[in-house]
């Protein structure tokens, strides 16, 4: 069910991008508007990005095996570290372009552009909806792909919405330079929020640890086992939508070990408990041991 969800929000983002990619890229070029253009661009990244998405979430949930006891989950941090630099590379090319047309003064043509106005407002529209469902099903799911290919589409609402006035200006003054400063101005936006995703995509490939709220909920739920004496070596990673926590338990010495077992169940089925889409391994150790360590 969770994964038919997954990827029936990524396939509707790719229909939708693949429909506004055309819209735009015809009416740009036939207006000779770098916005409209560079909204083009904006939206043939945003295609290319739901179907790494796709891809991702379809392999990333797929249950571990042989080759890969940990899961797939990296599939979907690749897919968002790949979505960060196409986002980037888009923004060199529509600063490229925003500058070419301010320096040269090239024309727009007035007829294109009301056409134009109606294909940003369709996307507008458009990319609200399928944004949303995006980021409902990401949040559900913990998918990094999916939260990666929301922002895409949430980005072009905005960019959409602010070219969409700036044609309006356009054809009302006659001034096109304001079309060539918000093709200048979506660039380095867009940029920018590549640069922060990027971020957020590779830190789970580099095993950083998780959040310190969740750090902090795991160790309360340690110290919450009054006959735990004490734990060390807690580490944490995450994998796509899933957590990774092994830790080491001191045991009272006079604990038997099924004793002592069945306690380190209980704290790991408190962790799961409490996080999602967790796996969590705990080692034993004798009081003793945390003594030698002080």
């Amino acid at each position: 069910m969770v994964n038919g969800e997954k990827r029936g929000a990524a396939a509707a983002s790719i229909v939708s991008n693949t429909l506004l990619v055309l819209l735009k890229a015809v009416v740009g070029f036939f207006a000779g508007s770098v916005s409209i253009l560079a909204e083009a661009v904006h939206s043939g990244v945003d295609l290319i990005a739901a179907l790494i998405a796709f891809f991702a979430v379809k392999v990333a949930d797929n249950p571990p095996d042989e080759d890969h006891p940990y899961g797939h989950g990296k599939y979907e941090n690749v897919s968002g570290s790949i979505e960060a630099v196409l986002i980037v590379l888009a923004a060199v090319y529509i600063v490229y372009e925003a500058v070419m047309k301010i320096l040269h003064d090239a024309p727009i043509e007035t007829f294109s552009l009301g056409i134009g106005v109606v294909v940003m407002f369709i996307s507008v529209v458009a990319n609200i909806i399928v944004s949303q469902r995006l980021f409902r099903v990401a949040k559900k799911t913990d998918s990094i792909a999916l939260e990666a290919d929301g922002h895409h589409l949430r980005l072009d609402v905005y960019t959409s919405a602010g070219i969409l006035v700036g044609l309006l200006l356009v054809l009302a003054t006659g001034y096109t330079i304001i079309d060539r400063l918000l093709g200048l101005a979506v660039g380095l936006w867009i940029g920018w929020i590549g640069i922060e995703l990027s971020k957020r995509a590779v830190s789970p490939l580099l095993d950083v640890q998780l959040p310190a709220t969740e750090l902090e909920r795991i160790v309360q739920i340690i110290h919450s086992e009054e006959k735990v004496v004490g734990f060390h070596k807690l580490r944490t990673r995450k994998s796509g939508a899933h957590r990774h926590v092994d830790v080491h338990l001191f045991m009272p010495n006079e604990m038997s070990l099924s004793e002592a077992h069945n306690l380190a169940e209980q704290v790991e089925d408190k962790i799961r408990a409490e996080l999602d889409n967790v796996f969590v391994l705990t080692h034993i150790e004798p009081e003793d041991d945390a003594l030698c360590e002080v």
